[in-house]
């Protein structure tokens, strides 16, 4: 298919679904975030957490997203008013923004993991250079650089449409499990490893009465599976019409937190296995601390250590690509929604995606913020897919298209439960949690918004957002549902 085509396009079969879906679940935070937070959180026992909460959570919010894109065949806006009701329109628009807003400053992050990618390469990354090359590479006009070169490479796999997407998902996303697998392995067989397989998967029951754990638990899920997203819906527009929901969602969870698992193993038994002196040094240096200064580090102390590097980077640039090209696909379907062309939605996106990330490739300060403010923003986004759903119908979601004629796993009224009480309360949960975090760390300038972790910044960035969308709410509604109708779009036009 040519880039703008108009053909109407579906997947080609479920393994196509699914691993362009795995492609937009599993990213960096699967990789560089999930083994940080486990080792911080008492490994074993925050597993435990974690895993309910994927049945809790995740699981049910997938179903919710797999259901809309079915049965709306439009992205969120269209799939928001066509099923809540055009009174809702704004809150569809509220997963578009977030999720776009992600997009501009995780290209950057995926521009990162490419220039590591191609340094681990060359051989010039070594263990004395690994701070020095870091602090001359972040927040410069070479990462401007690469974070164009991430955009160009997502909208050209986006120009293609769901087939291009597909056709990208069956290389990269096996190949991503398989270079995870072997890191994994390696890490396990290094002498010591044995101490960061005990401590990964030994829980300590003690730990579980610890609210912050399970909080932690919960954040992980929300922010690692890519549930209440809005990426999910995106891509259930292109399902074949006889697709099972649920057996769907569950294979997305568990694959995607699968691979979290292996991830926690390869980098913790590293850990444990090369300076298990520096574990409470290395787990406090954050994401990009854990991945472009630790590694490196100890990669160099491994035997073998800059192959496997390679293998590391490659990974990770697998998985960031992956995930923007769906973040990428997500906003250009809602354009198309409103009657552009795939050709005139996506020049749009990128441009402004390219131009809106330049500030967080050229500043920390600015990343921290977008990803503080939009990070937490997800939650809200997640609640509203709750929301809606209720506003819809529980019962009527789960009878005619979550347990339609073509489900082998029929779900029961559990799910009900989930999204009509537990999502919303344990979505309330996390966003209080956070914000009074975020009070903690600055008693006096909480309210600031101007400062990189504050209260004050989400919500005032949060207030600009959600008062222009109460006031385009009408227009929203006519623009995003009709003119898609009109169009013919509504049956998944690539």
């Amino acid at each position: 298919m040519s880039p703008g085509s108009t053909q109407t396009a579906a997947f080609s079969n479920r393994w196509g679904l699914i691993l362009a879906t795995l492609g937009m679940a599993v990213g960096t935070g699967n990789i560089w975030r999930f083994p940080r937070v486990a080792a911080s959180n008492g490994g074993g026992s925050f597993l435990v957490a974690w895993v309910v909460f994927l049945i809790l959570w995740s699981v049910p919010l997938m179903m919710v997203e797999f259901s809309f894109g079915k049965k709306a065949r439009l992205g969120t806006i269209g799939a928001f008013t066509r099923l809540a009701g055009r009174r809702w329109a704004w809150m569809g628009a509220w997963v578009a923004v977030c999720a776009t807003a992600i997009m501009c400053y995780y290209s950057v992050v995926a521009g990162w993991c490419l220039r590591y990618l191609a340094v681990s390469l060359s051989g010039s990354l070594t263990s004395a250079e690994a701070q020095s090359s870091w602090d001359g590479f972040s927040a410069s006009p070479s990462a401007v650089g690469f974070h164009l070169v991430a955009m160009l490479l997502a909208t050209l796999v986006v120009a293609f449409g769901v087939r291009g997407i597909e056709r990208v998902a069956r290389i990269l996303i096996p190949s991503l499990f398989v270079l995870v697998f072997i890191l994994a392995i390696r890490a396990v067989t290094l002498p010591g490893a044995s101490a960061g397989l005990e401590f990964l998967f030994t829980p300590h029951w003690g730990d579980l009465a610890n609210p912050d754990l399970w909080l932690q638990a919960l954040t992980q899920n929300a922010w690692d599976t890519g549930a209440g997203w809005g990426l999910i819906l995106t891509y259930a527009v292109y399902m074949r019409v006889r697709e099972d929901v649920p057996l769907n969602a569950f294979l997305i969870g568990f694959g995607n937190n699968s691979m979290s698992l292996l991830a926690g193993i390869m980098v913790l038994c590293t850990v444990f296995a090369i300076n298990p002196a520096a574990q409470s040094e290395i787990v406090g240096a954050g994401n990009e601390g854990l991945t472009f200064i630790w590694m490196p580090q100890l990669f160099a102390a491994m035997p073998g250590g800059a192959f496997f590097m390679v293998l590391f980077f490659l990974a990770l640039s697998f998985a960031a690509i992956t995930s923007l090209i769906s973040m990428l696909e997500l906003a250009t379907r809602v354009l198309m929604d409103g009657g552009l062309s795939r050709r005139v939605s996506l020049g749009i996106v990128s441009g402004v995606g390219f131009g809106v990330g330049v500030p967080s490739a050229l500043s920390m300060a600015f990343f921290q913020n977008q990803d503080w403010v939009w990070g937490v923003g997800l939650i809200l986004s997640g609640l509203f897919f709750a929301l809606a759903a209720l506003l819809h119908g529980l019962e009527r979601l789960r009878s005619e298209t979550i347990n339609d004629a073509a489900c082998d796993l029929r779900i029961g009224r559990w799910w009900s439960l989930c999204i009509g009480f537990i999502v919303p309360v344990e979505a309330i949960a996390l966003m209080v949690w956070w914000l009074h975090q975020a009070r903690g760390w600055d008693p006096e300038g909480w309210l600031d918004p101007t400062a990189t972790f504050s209260v004050g910044t989400v919500l005032a960035q949060w207030a600009v957002v959600l008062v222009l969308l109460f006031a385009l709410n009408r227009w929203l509604g006519r623009r995003f549902v009709d003119a898609a109708h009109s169009a013919g779009t509504a049956g998944a036009s690539s």
